[in-house]
């Protein structure tokens, strides 16, 4: 797999998100969202011939697992924004979501 601007952005957004989200560590819901991401990232990326039989797959459920952070963000979130706390972390997260489901978009099997 050939490495370009669309898979480094990809790499970017989701380590981005992942760190976002294990910063809240205490809260065992964020700390498994950051590692779910990260299994996923390495799902995608892994030049492992049984993983990349089924990257059309993963490719799916990182879009489909991004859009779920989103929309569960928008029901159960915290929307007030105060600088330095979690609130303002999750507007962080999803600003490296919303990017990352961009080079999602753009790296979207054919």
């Amino acid at each position: 797999m050939e490495l370009d601007i669309r898979r480094y952005g990809i790499i970017v957004c989701v380590l981005a998100t992942a760190y976002l989200h294990l910063s809240l560590f205490p809260d065992f819901g964020f700390t498994l969202n950051g590692i779910g991401y990260l299994a996923l990232l390495s799902a995608y990326f892994l030049p492992i011939a049984f993983l990349q039989e089924w990257h059309n797959m993963f490719w799916w459920e990182l879009a489909g697992y991004t859009l779920l952070t989103i929309i569960l963000w928008v029901i159960l979130g915290d929307m007030k924004f105060v600088a330095g706390t979690s609130s303002a972390t999750g507007y962080y997260a999803k600003t490296a979501e919303v990017l990352l489901l961009g080079f999602l978009w753009a790296d979207k099997p054919k």
